[in-house]
């Protein structure tokens, strides 16, 4: 009696983490994208640590505080960006393995069905960790937004000094 599986069965068990490669290549793009914002940003606060040098000294106490804590929120959000970029990469190696170590286990008359299993579900893992990394990620860019608009709101509801409008005249 031949126990060696159907062509069939061994390929569509190697394509079901596929799916999950998809899903963590989309995650990936996207974290791409949010790392990109956070250097855009590091480079336009940097452009405006730079111009206050010609603001007057309430404006500038002000702007240079809210840059300050702007600089060490992005150098949090940078942090858990990599870490998420590199759990996600793993998780993609991880699934990879699974669909070869399904390939190969299929060789062997699924003598090791351990493999692929613990090597998927370790990359579903990974994928769930970087998905999380992502929902902290979120939160950080959220805080930052809101204590911009605290900035935002104090320079617009204070006359004199800190308001930009009567800087030039």
């Amino acid at each position: 009696m031949n126990d060696f599986p159907k062509p069939s069965e061994v390929l569509s068990a190697m394509i079901t983490p596929a799916v999950l490669i998809s899903a963590t290549g989309t995650l990936v793009l996207s974290t791409s994208n949010r790392l990109s914002r956070v250097i855009d940003r590091v480079r336009g606060l940097t452009r405006e640590a730079e111009d206050l040098q010609n603001a007057s000294v309430q404006v500038r106490e002000g702007k240079r505080e809210l840059i300050s804590d702007q600089l060490v929120r992005l150098s949090e959000r940078l942090l858990v960006l990599r870490t998420a970029m590199t759990t996600l990469y793993a998780a993609i190696g991880l699934l990879v393995m699974t669909s070869i170590a399904i390939g190969i286990v299929a060789l062997f008359q699924w003598r090791y069905g351990w493999i692929p299993v613990l090597l998927g579900l370790a990359g579903a893992c990974a994928l769930l960790y970087g998905s999380l990394l992502l929902v902290r990620e979120a939160q950080l860019a959220t805080n930052a937004i809101l204590s911009e608009l605290v900035y935002t709101r104090q320079v617009i509801n204070t006359p004199g000094d800190l308001h930009p409008a009567t800087e030039d005249k």
